[in-house]
């Protein structure tokens, strides 16, 4: 068999592994009832069949601005050809899915070396196709599927500004000035898909970051202006329509979403929020905390040692629970009595607040065995109880727990070979700046928040299977 025609081989083999893993997922273990999927395909349907983005409350249609509106969009595009059909939604999410395995492979080839592109591409493509993670969210009525796929078309755009043609910002101003650049078409992309996750303009903080980092001469800071600008243009223009949509309907600037999507008769949940950053970090803790906001009651037994500084605070907590309990609604006073607490913890221990809990949330939500969508979930320990009681739930926590680490290790090593090739600094900075952002601004550390790095992980992952390390020329980005 000839080179070529092994590489064809395994491409296809790769494609039709990575289907079947997927519809493994979709027809074995859908969740499309689960978190936030009613809401969204609420919104989907209304739009698509009442000409009105909103929900139904109190017998009426509401047009709400909660959620950004690309991912119930993709959701109408398929309604109007399939109906109300999850599982057309979870079949489309299948095949973009696999398409973005072929933009990861993409990736890691640019950020290889020529003499091992094609290795390195067919090693990505395999670890994006059978990587359970990524294929898992494939089967829920979620954004990750649709954001994952945007966010690894922005990174290759972005790549290859950096490290083909939009490498002359440092050196050829034409390259900028034209609309077609790929740091224009780069923020197009990065702006379709803050309209289906509203942190994905954090792809073109990255890029400035490095880009900064490049241009410190005077020199080159009018070309880095001009670098910006047409990021942030290509970012803002599919946003004015959702923006002009929102001022026209609901009488406000708003270009992306509110940070609490309540209804506009549900209390803002900050004070609250605010008293679980000084604590929460393990995802068992939202389930009994952040979740059940509003839905149920809020045990304060269920709550870890952690939670309270002294028994005074705990009697303060206890106390305000009750009154939350009582209603199962919490009322702006209570919002503001955990807030209260909050402020006095925080000043007491601001390194806990600021520094401790957003590293444990980070360690969170890229160790937890990402088994919430699964019915096979299963705690670890005590190890002899699981192992005696639940045996094939913990051997599934173990194995995905393991594969999670295996990716993990993998990038790292990539990260080490890779070094000083242009793009790799970029994918580094991309990865902590989303993995800080969430770990210290998001309600609760859910791992699917960092599954958009995860093009980026594997990218770089890719890199072991490419041979020694190879210094490019250009100089790292």
């Amino acid at each position: 068999m000839t080179t070529k025609a092994w590489m064809r081989a395994n491409v296809v083999a790769a494609a039709s592994m990575g289907l079947a893993l997927r519809a493994f997922f979709v027809f074995g273990l859908p969740a499309t009832g689960s978190g936030d999927a009613p809401f969204y395909i609420d919104l989907a349907w209304n739009w698509l069949k009442n000409a009105v983005y909103g929900v139904y409350a109190d017998g009426r249609l509401i047009p709400l601005d909660a959620r950004v509106p690309g991912y119930p969009a993709f959701l109408a595009t398929i309604f109007s050809v399939a109906g109300k059909s999850p599982r057309a939604v979870l079949l489309a999410q299948a095949l973009v899915d696999l398409a973005a395995c072929f933009l990861v492979a993409l990736i890691a080839a640019r950020l290889a070396p020529a003499s091992s592109r094609r290795r390195v591409a067919l090693a990505g493509l395999w670890l994006a196709a059978l990587c359970p993670f990524t294929a898992n969210y494939t089967a829920v009525v979620q954004t990750e599927t649709l954001a994952t796929f945007l966010t690894a078309l922005a990174i290759l755009l972005l790549m290859e500004a950096l490290s083909g043609a939009g490498r002359a910002v440092t050196n050829d101003a034409t390259v900028n000035r034209s609309a077609f650049s790929p740091w224009f078409l780069a923020g197009i992309v990065v702006g379709f898909g803050t309209l289906v996750r509203p942190e994905t303009p954090l792809l073109l903080a990255a890029a400035a970051f490095v880009l900064v980092a490049r241009c410190r001469k005077p020199v080159d800071w009018l070309k880095l202006a001009r670098t910006g600008l047409l990021m942030g243009a290509g970012l803002l223009l599919p946003l004015l329509p959702w923006a002009a949509r929102n001022w026209h309907t609901l009488h406000k600037i708003q270009f992306l979403a509110p940070r609490y999507a309540q209804l506009p008769t549900e209390v803002a949940p900050a004070g609250f929020n605010s008293w679980t950053h000084t604590w929460l970090w393990r995802l068992k803790d939202v389930y009994l905390t952040v979740w059940n906001l509003d839905e149920e009651k809020i045990q304060v037994d269920d709550l870890p040692r952690s939670a309270f500084d002294s028994p005074q605070e705990r009697a303060r907590i206890t106390n305000v629970l009750d009154e939350y309990n009582l209603s199962l609604t919490l009322s702006p006073d209570e919002d503001r009595a955990f807030g209260e607490i909050a402020r006095e913890r925080t000043a007491l221990h601001p390194l806990r607040t600021f520094v401790k809990i957003p590293l444990l949330r980070s360690l969170a939500m890229w160790f937890t065995p990402r088994v919430d969508l699964l019915p096979s979930s299963s705690p670890v320990w005590p190890l002899r109880t699981e192992w005696r009681e639940d045996r094939h739930d913990l051997l599934v926590t173990l194995f995905l727990f393991f594969v999670n680490c295996l990716y993990v290790a993998l990038a790292l090593v990539g990260v080490w070979m890779a070094r000083g090739r242009p793009g790799w600094a970029f994918l580094i900075v991309f990865v902590a700046l989303r993995t800080a952002f969430f770990a210290g601004f998001a309600d609760a550390p859910e791992p699917r928040y960092v599954l958009e790095c995860f093009p980026a992980v594997i990218s770089l992952a890719a890199q072991v299977f490419g041979g020694g390390r190879q210094l490019s020329p250009t100089g790292s980005g």
